[in-house]
């Protein structure tokens, strides 16, 4: 397949916001709680507790710093009010955004939500506005690896699909819940994973301009700057003619 895939196109941009890392850890450790306090402590049965861990671990987050996260979702209620709020509109250029959001508060929630919108050219979206062109699914990624290996042992593991890039990067996809056990599959069978992370996968693309492609990136940093902002997905396609031109 022609492009990158998604951990590809964003681990470099990640990798120079380091100011952020402190940030990303919050928004971990919420989410780790969260979870915790929703479905119990055991990653075994709680499938959104083990993609927080997987995400933790992605992040290099100790393994201390999340188990005492989880222990704080199983023992207590300071989190309680937390609630997951999806956010859906469109970006520069037509594109189709989800923004997964962690609040105490919907109408703070909401105006930072909407202000970055309309500071980039977007506007906020009412509910299944762009929801049907995404599908919630775990993504395991490899930065290179042995195409057909990665690929057997993948569906010998029950994976859904597996697709190659131009750079030769892998992504495996699975159903959400069974992209924990894919990866200890994986790792079994000696293929340790880059990254895997639970994404909503766009079913099409918006190409990005010169002109689009800075308003979206602009767009999704004030979303990821934004405290309880969780998670932005969306269909935009930044091709590597445009990309040098940023």
């Amino acid at each position: 397949m022609a492009g990158h895939s998604k951990w590809a196109n964003t681990k470099h941009r990640k990798a120079a916001q380091d100011a952020k890392r402190g940030k990303i850890f919050t928004k971990i450790i919420r989410e780790l709680v969260t979870a915790a306090r929703l479905g119990g402590g055991d990653a075994g049965s709680n499938p959104r507790l083990r993609a927080a861990i997987d995400k933790a671990l992605s992040n290099n987050m100790t393994r201390d710093t999340l188990n005492r996260a989880i222990a704080r979702g199983v023992g207590g209620d300071e989190d309680a009010n937390m609630e997951t709020i999806i956010y859906e509109g469109y970006g520069p250029g037509g594109t189709a955004v989800m923004v997964e959001c962690l609040s105490d508060n919907r109408n703070r929630t909401v105006a930072e939500v909407r202000h970055a919108f309309s500071k980039t050219g977007g506007n906020l979206g009412t509910d299944g506005s762009v929801a049907y062109l995404f599908s919630k699914k775990g993504v395991i990624s490899f930065e290179k690896g042995d195409e057909d290996v990665i690929m057997e042992a993948a569906l010998e593991a029950g994976a859904e699909d597996v697709v190659t890039f131009d750079d030769g990067a892998i992504d495996v996809y699975t159903a959400w819940e069974e992209m924990g056990a894919v990866r200890d599959a994986l790792e079994a069978a000696g293929l340790k994973a880059d990254n895997a992370e639970v994404s909503m996968i766009p079913s099409t693309k918006a190409d990005m301009d010169a002109e689009t492609a800075p308003k979206l990136l602009r767009l999704i940093d004030m979303l990821e700057d934004c405290d309880d902002v969780q998670e932005v997905y969306h269909n935009g396609e930044i091709s590597d003619e445009v990309a040098a031109t940023l």
